[in-house]
């Protein structure tokens, strides 16, 4: 039994990963570091300003710990729940947490939905959102874990607050505020 164990009574998580089985756990070697682009500590507000811990009335925050549940509970069967990764491709190819998917908000440089159609697809294609008469359903929407960079990082919280404007329920949306610059500095399995 490993002595780098995410928590007490929990030495590693396994998820669904793009159909296959991945082992989340910390990582061993002692000499680890964390990735270069996570280590920048000077980042210029715009727009990389630290984030809120309460985004927005209703909408959960979430811990390392949390997220981890969700991937279980995802794994065991629950449908009804989604870990998004809200970057775009490219950092996606770099590293995520094992078992995200990525749907990728598109924003352009003041922050707003670039993309406006691309995310009320993905209301309508991933989210359990249903339309009806010009209307949204939000009655089997799934409740979504959304992550993108860390705590400096603005993607995520538009994403949120975009899907809030479009009606989404706030008690089905929760923010992994700590995104991957919190994930790689705890050595959490990156794929």
């Amino acid at each position: 039994m490993t002595d780098y164990k995410i928590c007490a009574g929990m030495p590693s998580v396994e998820v669904f990963h793009h159909g296959k089985i991945i082992t989340i756990q910390r990582e061993e070697n002692t000499a680890a570091t964390i990735r270069a682009e996570y280590a920048v500590t000077a980042r210029k507000c715009p727009p990389y300003c630290i984030q809120p811990m309460q985004l927005a009335p209703g909408v959960g925050t979430l811990g390392e710990l949390e997220v981890l549940d969700y991937l279980k509970r995802i794994r065991q069967g629950e449908s009804n729940l989604m870990v998004i990764d809200s970057r775009t491709p490219d950092w996606y190819a770099k590293g995520t947490i094992p078992g995200a998917a990525n749907i990728a908000y598109a924003q352009d440089m003041a922050g707003r939905a670039s993309d406006l159609p691309g995310v009320k697809k993905s209301l309508l294609e991933l989210f359990g959102v249903k339309e009806v008469a010009g209307v949204y359903d939000f009655s089997a929407a799934y409740t979504l874990a959304i992550f993108c960079n860390g705590p400096w990082c603005g993607q995520t919280p538009n994403y949120i607050h975009t899907l809030l404007g479009l009606g989404y329920p706030s008690t089905r949306i929760k923010w992994y505020r700590g995104g991957m610059q919190d994930w790689c500095s705890l050595g959490l399995t990156v794929i």
